[in-house]
């Protein structure tokens, strides 16, 4: 009986995706196949090239400050993520340059989409980081990412939990996580009353570059206030993958369903991790009858 691990998208809920494998692994449950999208893709090519470590003791190190560091304003136009400090982090801790999804020790795919017309495309094969930072590239953050004569862009405009490809690679039972499942409008933190907060270093910054900073995070705001940039993204983004993620897997549903409750952490949030990896654990937990039932039974 082969298991097959799918993992959804959700941008920085994803590091949930660190503890759900923790607490599947502390039960004995040991995916053989492992497919990801978008921090999906990501988390999962650091398990399965053995980096999960290295990956978690560095994320629940983030800070504001060094998430802010990732990104970038310039005049490209093409994304605003800094993709050399990405391709350094991406090499660091999640695959080797030269690392290739033939020769890992479990089968792992990644989705992404072809921006040229829609459609869905499976990496299963090449290089492991190729294939993750294709599934990563978020629309208006990330630049699309050239692969065999075509633009790819983030999975999760199509497929946002994997469930398909687990199947397809041989997968008699799947476990899929949904990080999408409460997000519709709690990314908006309404207030009256606006804070202003001291940045300390970041006081120095321009105040475009600060105004672009602070929107990079969840914001309180006056609920006449128009959203901002990226608030509007978030929510768009949001909305598309909650909608997508019903219609598929309505179609074709997993065995188990794990859905963590993580609509209080926001769309670029990364330096949350702690509290995601602690709801991923408590999720397989709230969830072992149930997991433990469907193994047995099937």
């Amino acid at each position: 009986m082969k298991i097959g691990l799918a993992l959804g998208s959700g941008s920085s809920r994803g590091w949930s995706h660190i503890g759900i494998i923790r607490a599947l692994t502390a039960e004995g449950i040991i995916p053989d196949i492992v497919c990801g999208t978008s921090i999906g893709a990501l988390v999962g090519a650091s398990y399965v090239s053995n980096n999960l470590d290295k990956l978690e003791e560095s994320v629940c190190s983030l800070s504001k400050f060094d998430i802010a560091r990732f990104f970038e304003i310039n005049s490209s136009l093409n994304g605003f993520v800094n993709t050399e400090k990405l391709h350094q982090f991406l090499g660091k801790y999640v695959a080797q340059d030269n690392s290739a999804i033939e020769a890992l020790d479990k089968k792992y795919a990644t989705v992404a989409t072809d921006l040229d017309n829609g459609r869905e495309v499976w990496l299963t094969e090449g290089s492991v980081l190729e294939a993750v930072w294709a599934s990563i590239s978020l629309p208006g953050l990330f630049p699309a990412i050239r692969n065999n004569n075509s633009w790819l862009v983030d999975g999760g405009l199509v497929n946002p939990v994997p469930v398909s490809v687990c199947r397809a690679l041989g997968a008699d039972i799947v476990i899929a996580v949904n990080l999408n499942g409460d997000i519709i409008g709690k990314h908006f933190q309404k207030s009256k009353n606006i804070a202003k907060q001291n940045v300390g270093a970041a006081s120095k910054i321009s105040s475009l570059v600060k105004e672009y900073s602070a929107s990079v995070f969840s914001t309180t705001r006056d609920e006449d206030q128009p959203p901002s940039l990226f608030e509007a993204i978030a929510g768009s983004v949001n909305i598309t993958q909650d909608r997508i993620t019903r219609s598929r897997m309505a179609g074709d549903p997993p065995d188990i369903l794990l859905s963590p409750k993580l609509s209080h952490i926001g769309l670029l949030e990364f330096y949350r991790a702690n509290e995601a990896i602690d709801e991923g654990k408590e999720c397989v937990q709230r969830m072992l009858p149930e997991i433990q039932h469907v193994l047995n039974v099937i």
